[in-house]
């Protein structure tokens, strides 16, 4: 588990950003401490390594949530996501 200010480091990313992606709904299941501290895991790293992608191809935060939201889906949401790109 990291903190957010490791994960900042990690990924030079500013921890208002951080914050801003959770509040945003963009981490299906970020661990959160009942203090509200956030801690992050392999896959809460791995779902932000994926939000700064779309976000470097130019996707809006809106669709970068619904993007995720179809990834939280499964296989079953594939073809949208496909879509997603070609649209």
């Amino acid at each position: 588990m990291y903190t957010i200010g490791q994960v900042s480091k990690m990924f030079d990313l500013s921890i208002s950003t951080l914050r801003y992606y959770d509040k945003e709904g963009l981490f299906q299941e970020l661990n959160k401490e009942p203090s509200g501290i956030r801690r992050f895991d392999e896959q809460s790293l791995e779902a932000l390594r994926v939000i700064e992608c779309l976000k470097k191809s130019g996707m809006q935060i809106k669709e970068i949530r619904e993007f995720m939201d179809w990834c939280a889906q499964g296989d079953s949401t594939l073809e949208r996501r496909k879509e997603m790109f070609y649209a």
